[in-house]
């Protein structure tokens, strides 16, 4: 099965996307956005700089998780992974994003 961008509301009104690996668990989230424009935007935008590792900011939580950002050529973060119990789980999970994003297809489901 392959993955899939989800376009969801939060409960603030603004619109997030959610980009979900084929087994149905999320790899990506959003920022929140303020018009959906801006939140397709942003899937497109993970389209384009996930096929670069560059784009990809590997991190740690303060309680030692390690967790990804993917941001844009202007350094804006586009989305942000859970967090892993280590960081091979980290790597696979950026490995998913490289896999995923590109096909994607986009579910909005603020209009059901």
């Amino acid at each position: 099965m392959a993955g899939k961008f989800e376009i969801s509301k939060r409960s603030n009104g603004e619109f997030q996307f959610n980009l979900k690996a084929g087994n149905g668990q999320v790899i990506l989230t959003s920022e929140g956005y303020t018009q959906m424009a801006g939140c397709s935007n942003g899937i497109e935008s993970v389209r384009k700089h996930s096929a670069d590792d560059k784009f990809f900011q590997r991190k740690t939580a303060k309680d030692g998780s390690p967790y990804f950002t993917l941001v844009a050529g202007n350094g804006q973060v586009i989305g942000r992974s859970e967090m892993y119990s280590g960081n091979a789980a980290c790597e696979n999970g950026i490995a998913s994003v490289k896999a995923n994003a590109p096909d994607a297809a986009v579910v909005d489901l603020t209009a059901a």
